[in-house]
């Protein structure tokens, strides 16, 4: 068999699971050209929660990003993770939105798109890679691990022959919790590429250490390329590191002949920058705890959960509340954690805890319930079910959400005229998800610097602000309107 290809994802996932996504452009700077001489597979430099962060916390604008990492790494393919219809975002979009992101991040210099669904509903991902395929670009349809009873090897090969018929180029599977047992990683790689003819990739985290076993098991059983990050952006809730992985290859053909002179230099200057995020960062993010086969919580947003428990005053709790996110989980289908779902029951099962289950749903959690993200894997609990239905009025959604979503592009180029900004699409897109974040970057200010470190937004969080709910708490109705925390 051919090498292994490594894709390196320290410049996103790296950062995003163990400091918040905090790591600035300006500090990716000194170390991509090097990153891009190695010859890995892909650079991860783009998607899931660094545009958010980029706008909210660091005052940049994502494309420009985009602009300089590419710049910098010409010869290395870009990879960016993408949430399907949801985007970067934590609720759906239209259509024509989807389609105007993904044309101009292509147009940025992106070429492999990673496109998940969280509930692994593939309706979610056609327009995304039908989108891809037409900038040109390569198609990354994502399997997202989990385990449950309705989640089985025969599904997860049923997915994966789905998505090469929807003209993926190549098949993810994507363990955000750090799941995926060495034994599981072999099997589903053996069966999957006994069924597909297109590549298969694994990602995961070594959160209950079983990455880098997971790893090795999924090469012995023909994977074509594997992620992996770089210490001290690796191990933990991040990416088995790539040192270590080529060590645990010592003697395979399959090991990728990669020269790693370099590394030092580039470890030296990410442990400097390590210690300038050290705000961000956490000794619990860098253990490996088997806990996490029990709660199923990703690496990345474990990073964040201690500080949103901590502002709630609620760190006492902790392990009170991890505990009910499988219960939480079960609750709603048996949905995998994945953002936006992973942030979604966690806020909920910290809502169950402190005011008793489901005396308070969020307005994502009602969501979930009505097939607004998607189709549930399993049943959602009847009661849990009644109860959303009888404070919302509505019942479950039949159809892939996107179809009831009017068009919008016109729209948001029409505000951000009337704001007296450039109407592009980027700003367009940008302005669907992030409006007042990116309002700040437009005007040239810079975010408020927190006063701690912030947590990353819930998903309850971003998709709140600026609505009004009744609230129906043990029978008194309180009326709220959600604003951004100042």
């Amino acid at each position: 068999m051919k090498p292994v290809i490594f894709n390196n994802t320290v410049l996103r996932d790296g950062h995003q699971s163990l400091a918040a996504t905090r790591m600035s452009t300006e500090q990716m700077i000194p170390i991509t050209p090097a990153l891009d001489a190695i010859g890995f597979g892909a650079l991860e430099t783009w998607g899931g929660a660094t545009i958010d962060s980029c706008l909210r916390y660091l005052g940049e604008n994502p494309f420009d990003r985009l602009d300089t990492l590419k710049k910098l790494a010409p010869k290395t393919p870009h990879m960016m993770l993408l949430r399907g219809q949801n985007i970067v975002q934590y609720t759906s979009f239209p259509d024509d939105v989807v389609e105007a992101f993904v044309a101009c991040a292509a147009k940025h210099g992106m070429n492999i798109f990673r496109i998940f669904d969280a509930l692994n509903d593939t309706r979610n991902l056609i327009t995304c890679i039908k989108a891809v395929k037409k900038a040109g670009q390569h198609a990354q349809g994502t399997i997202c691990y989990t385990t449950s009873p309705v989640h089985t090897l025969e599904a997860f090969v049923a997915m994966g022959l789905e998505l090469e018929k929807l003209g993926c180029d190549s098949i993810c599977i994507k363990d955000m919790a750090g799941l995926i047992s060495p034994s599981t990683a072999g099997a589903l790689v053996k069966q999957l590429k006994a069924k597909v003819k297109i590549p298969v990739v694994i990602h995961t985290h070594n959160t209950a250490g079983l990455g880098g076993a997971a790893y090795y098991a999924a090469i012995e059983n023909g994977v074509d390329a594997v992620d992996c990050s770089m210490v001290p952006f690796a191990n933990g809730t991040g990416q088995p590191d790539i040192m270590m992985m080529l060590a645990m290859l010592d003697r395979s053909d399959r090991r990728p002949n990669y020269d790693t002179s370099s590394f030092p230099k580039i470890r030296e200057h990410l442990e400097k920058v390590y210690d300038e995020l050290s705000a961000f960062t956490s000794p619990n993010n860098e253990k490996t705890d088997a806990d996490i086969l029990q709660w199923q919580v990703p690496g990345g947003m474990l990073s964040n959960f201690r500080n949103q428990l901590k502002e709630q005053g609620m760190s006492d709790r902790y392990e009170e509340v991890l505990a009910e996110i499988p219960y939480v989980r079960e609750a709603l289908g048996w949905i995998p954690l994945v953002t936006p779902t992973s942030q979604i029951v966690g806020t909920q099962a910290m809502l169950n805890v402190k005011f008793g289950r489901w005396k308070m749903i969020s307005q994502p959690a009602m969501d979930i319930a009505l097939n607004k993200y998607g189709r549930t894997p399993g049943p959602v609990d009847p009661e849990v079910l009644a109860e959303v239905i009888k404070r919302t009025g509505q019942q479950p959604v039949q159809v892939r959400n996107a179809d009831l979503l009017e068009p919008r592009m016109p729209k948001l180029k029409a505000e951000l005229k009337a704001k007296g900004f450039d109407d592009s699409d980027e700003n367009a897109v940008l302005w669907a998800m992030f409006p007042l974040e990116l309002e700040i970057v437009l005007k040239g200010e810079k975010p408020a610097a927190p006063a701690k470190p912030a947590a990353a937004p819930s998903a309850a969080a971003s998709a709140a602000v600026g609505r009004k709910y009744v609230l129906n708490i043990d029978g008194a109705l309180h009326s709220v309107t959600v604003e951004e925390a100042k």
